[in-house]
């Protein structure tokens, strides 16, 4: 049998170079993106250059990869950014970015994919999401809406593709042990800003999550437990008991219920 392609975005850190080394180790060949040169190969992963908030060069990428494999069988759109801070204070631009990043770029790379795995007939694409997509969660409503957006755009493509052999699913992490929030936007915490207090609260306890997550060598097992279903599931969820549960409890709970339980882990 041919050894599947796999094409993933965001791989040089983080849950996408394990993603990446963990499937490599289980004989895919992997094909894994960086905004930044990188080696020609890394862990077992061949560097591609691409800037998912680029449309010529997801146009480039998805080109020069079809142009060296002929194929493209899974596709998993992992590069996504981080940010936090009031939304009131959020420079636009700001918003803009992140949005590009976490929506508007995996939306363009799977539609450059998708004809050829129509040509294919087959395929699989793997949205990284996050449980924070599923909730708005106070100083990272932007990041919560853009990872939601990503979730339920997946929805509409699996309906637009039911009949077809080209299968998209999620995988929502919670808090894994990564460096996103080094690369995350920080709004300034302003003195005279009336979020001042809670926003300086809630930071802390944002990092101080992902420093004590768990390894994403765990999305790895799940991402690859995936690929080998025949017809996976809309939503993958890993993370802690109380993280995977959490999305479940808010379809449960009254709105203001829910509210008030996100308000005092948060401490608001």
């Amino acid at each position: 049998m041919a050894q599947e392609i796999v094409f993933i975005t965001g791989a040089s850190s983080g849950i996408g170079q394990s993603i990446g080394k963990f499937l490599a180790q289980k004989d895919y060949k992997v094909y894994g993106t960086s905004r930044r040169p990188q080696p020609k190969s890394k862990n077992g992963i061949h560097f591609l250059q691409l800037d998912i908030t680029s449309s010529e060069s997801i146009e480039k990428a998805t080109r020069d990869l079809i142009a060296h494999e002929g194929k493209i069988d899974i596709l998993i759109n992992n590069a996504g950014v981080g940010i936090s801070g009031p939304i009131e204070e959020i420079p636009d631009e700001e918003t803009y970015k992140v949005f590009q990043t976490n929506y508007f770029g995996p939306v363009q790379l799977i539609n450059r994919v998708l004809p050829h795995m129509r040509q294919a007939d087959k395929g699989l694409i793997i949205n990284i999401t996050s449980i924070a997509g599923y909730m708005g969660l106070p100083f990272r409503g932007h990041y919560s809406a853009s990872k939601g957006a990503l979730q339920t755009v997946t929805e509409a493509y699996r309906l637009e593709l039911r009949h077809t052999n080209i299968h998209l699913t999620t995988i929502a992490p919670g808090d894994f042990s990564t460096n996103i929030a080094a690369g995350r936007y920080h709004a300034p915490i302003n003195e005279n800003s009336s979020y001042k207090a809670n926003y300086e609260l809630s930071l802390n306890l944002m990092n101080a999550h992902v420093d004590e997550g768990s390894n994403p060598e765990q999305i790895a097992e799940k991402v690859y437990e995936v690929i080998q279903k025949k017809s996976p599931k809309v939503h993958y969820k890993v993370g802690d008991f109380l993280q995977k549960i959490s999305p479940k409890l808010k379809g449960l709970l009254s709105d203001r219920f829910y509210e008030r339980i996100l308000a005092n882990h948060y401490k608001l």
